[in-house]
């Protein structure tokens, strides 16, 4: 259960005014949202443009309900923690890639979580208690498709409503597997919409442009050569692979699963 904490500082001179602000907070406290407001509402020139002020905040925090596009910090219980929810921790954002419940001898179950931080990708082991609180960051997940690359970085655009954006090279887990037109996963902080990092889907097809002439009958996996791929990445692959041939990769190692039919 999550509560409200409001706090508010407030010059109001009409019953109406008072009217919208509880209405607001009250509508907080209805969608178990945890908010600190702090706000002073001055003198305005004109009744309706205090009128559209607080209609504004009233109709922002239920919006962003509906859209699941939270600009608030929520609390989760440690046992509610999967893969793929990501907390704030020691100042930095975690996202959770496993997890497992484990029962010491007699003592009380816990939940132990690998965590890798998205700045850095650091991983890390914690251990939690049942029922520990942590703060929960509510994340947004939107495909984007790569574009072209310029001065400011990798441009994508969301799928959705086409907008374009710059995105570091450093934040595109598998971007030396990447090319043009792929779709990525781009992950973000509802709160203030900074986004996390993106992702490569597991699987992708990538074209040989350079590698030593095959061995031709020899269909063995387990002798790798060395190749170059259509993005300018180095892999392994097997003796019979030629240059032209399309290949499948793993963007997570870079590591060979297959040929792919033409």
């Amino acid at each position: 259960t999550m509560l409200v904490h409001a706090a508010a500082i407030v010059r109001l001179k009409c019953s109406f005014h008072c009217l919208i602000l509880y209405l607001f907070v009250v509508f907080q406290h209805i969608w178990g949202a945890k908010v600190h407001i702090f706000f002073e509402i001055r003198k305005f020139p004109a009744k309706f443009f205090r009128f559209t002020t607080y209609f504004s905040l009233f109709f922002r925090t239920f919006a962003a309900k509906f859209k699941h596009l939270h600009y608030l910090y929520y609390m989760i219980n440690s046992q509610d923690i999967k893969k793929g929810t990501a907390i704030r921790m020691d100042g930095s954002i975690w996202v959770c890639i496993d997890f497992q419940h484990r029962k010491p001898g007699k003592g009380n179950t816990i939940m132990i979580i690998k965590v890798k931080n998205v700045s850095d990708g650091r991983v890390l082991e914690r251990r939690f208690n049942i029922g520990e609180k942590l703060e929960d960051v509510i994340i947004e997940r939107r495909p984007y498709q790569y574009l072209y690359e310029d001065q400011s970085g990798r441009i994508f655009m969301n799928q959705e409503t086409f907008e374009q954006i710059p995105i570091d090279n450093e934040l595109v887990i598998g971007h030396e597997y990447m090319k043009e037109s792929d779709i990525v996963e781009v992950v973000s902080d509802t709160t203030d919409g900074t986004i996390l990092y993106a992702e490569m889907p597991v699987k992708t097809n990538l074209r040989v442009v350079h590698s030593e002439p095959g061995v031709k009958g020899d269909t063995a996996t387990n002798t790798l050569k060395p190749a170059t791929l259509e993005t300018g990445v180095e892999v392994r692959v097997p003796l019979f692979i030629n240059e032209g041939d399309l290949i499948q990769v793993d963007t997570r190692d870079g590591s060979y699963l297959n040929r792919v039919k033409e």
